[in-house]
């Protein structure tokens, strides 16, 4: 199981997404603490500017950027979550 850790950007973009998609944000962050899951969730390396993070999806639209803490990729910090521009 993966710990999950929330910085004050994710906390942000967060509270200012609609109720519904909220409920979506929270249903996929319980998927992703159970790396059976990741390929469904498709997490993958981000590539260019933010190389050094990963992402994940929250639907077809929105997406969660995080990054790996430690070795053991057993804890998370999610950085963000958002459209396509959070790759911006």
């Amino acid at each position: 199981m993966i710990k999950v850790g929330y910085t004050q950007e994710f906390i942000r973009a967060y509270n200012k997404l609609p109720t519904a998609l909220k409920e979506e944000v929270k249903e996929k962050i319980a998927l992703f603490k159970d790396r059976k899951n990741h390929q469904q969730l498709k997490v993958h390396k981000l590539h260019g500017r933010h190389a050094r993070h990963w992402g994940f999806s929250v639907n077809y639209a929105y997406r969660i950027m995080f990054d790996y803490l430690g070795k053991g990729k057993n804890s998370v910090a999610l950085l963000t979550v958002g459209d396509h521009s959070i790759y911006d």
